[in-house]
């Protein structure tokens, strides 16, 4: 009992615009400088938040990115 299968039409790729594209990456750019910002200067200084919450929330992540902080 042999079936061949018809090969399944294949959809159209459609590129995505820069016009589309644009918003989010200059959102997904902010939150990783915000982000980098909280693991790599949030202590001393500079501090935004006060206390020490912050620091010990991302402490190992700023080690693993080569952040000194002691």
């Amino acid at each position: 009992m042999a079936q061949s299968a018809a090969p399944a039409a294949v959809p159209a790729i459609t590129p995505i615009s820069l016009k589309t594209l644009a918003p989010w990456a200059v959102f997904f750019g902010i939150l990783m400088l915000v982000l980098l910002y909280f693991v790599g200067a949030e202590q001393g200084a500079t501090s935004v938040i006060s206390g020490a919450g912050v620091h010990e929330w991302v402490h190992d992540g700023r080690h693993l990115l080569g952040f000194p902080c002691h």
